[in-house]
């Protein structure tokens, strides 16, 4: 029987370190922590997948908080189900004492259980959509307010058609025409194609 950690933080620049105190204080060996940086939606992540593959019958799988182990309620029951009666692993959501499986093994223990995995992926999932919800009204809000996303568009200098006719003439590169106008060569072909189309 081993113990093992499960650590998922949704992005790369949030901080994990409050969960692995929490595995270290349950003396959880460095080599038995899996640590996720992406989205809890769906459990396709590099290493938990690595994690079903290590773990065996009669192990321990920590966790902080059940939304640490995903986001989506359907899929986290079906996890639970995976882990705790297909390969038979014990689950301790340390948040959440009842929901610790070595000790809720008789059918009240295991009803209740049940009830508060589903209530507690109920929210879960549900919090993931408000966050999601919340972060589309804030884009929204921005755009209405002439915030503009993605890569800054690279307008072309004022000279822009006199460096291209030098360049039809041969005169010039088309990489001379690209420094000259500072952008990439991919950029300026994509403006040579823009150009045309406006003056045909």
């Amino acid at each position: 029987m081993d113990k093992f950690g499960y650590v998922r933080v949704s992005s790369t620049d949030q901080n994990e370190d409050r969960q692995l105190l929490e595995l270290q204080r349950l003396k959880i060996p460095k080599r038995n922590i899996y640590i996720d940086k992406q989205s809890g939606k769906n459990f396709n992540r590099p290493r938990y997948i690595e994690l079903l593959k290590t773990l065996e019958k009669g192990d321990i799988l920590y966790v902080k908080s059940i939304d640490r182990l995903g986001r989506n309620y359907k899929e986290i029951l079906k996890q639970w189900q995976i882990l705790t009666k297909e390969m038979e692993v014990d689950i301790v959501v340390i948040d959440m004492p009842l929901l610790d499986t070595r000790t809720a093994k008789d059918l009240l223990g295991t009803f209740i259980a049940d009830i508060v995995l589903q209530v507690l992926s109920f929210v879960a999932q549900n919090e993931r959509e408000n966050i999601k919800r919340r972060q589309e009204e804030g884009i929204k809000a921005a755009k209405l307010r002439g915030v503009e996303f993605g890569r800054p568009v690279i307008k072309p200098p004022a000279n822009f058609q006199f460096l291209v006719k030098q360049w039809k003439q041969g005169k010039i590169s088309a990489d001379d025409v690209a420094k000259k106008s500072k952008m990439s060569i991919s950029t300026f072909y994509r403006r040579l194609r823009e150009l045309r189309i406006s003056t045909h």
